[in-house]
């Protein structure tokens, strides 16, 4: 699982990994990954666009995009705490 991906840049050895992981895990292992980011940012995380666009069209050939839209639930809590 990647949680929150694309808040941190990756350099281009930790990006080749990544599609490394990702293209090893096509078709035969699961992936869940969070992030507030929508796919045409993705070029800035890696920084390489041939190499976004391949590891976006491995994870979205047989993925399921679950999108929540509304108040994220971290700062719910947290003005609901400011309100006590």
């Amino acid at each position: 699982m990647c949680d929150e991906w694309g808040y941190v840049p990756v350099d281009q050895e930790g990006a080749q990994l990544l599609f490394q992981v990702i293209s090893d895990c096509y078709e035969q292992k699961s992936i869940i990954i969070t992030t507030n980011l929508e796919f045409s940012r993705w070029v800035n995380i890696f920084y390489d666009e041939q190499m976004t666009a391949a590891i976006i069209d491995r994870l979205i050939h047989h993925c399921y995009l679950l999108i929540f839209d509304g108040q994220s639930y971290r700062m719910k809590q947290s003005l609901m705490k400011q309100l006590s």
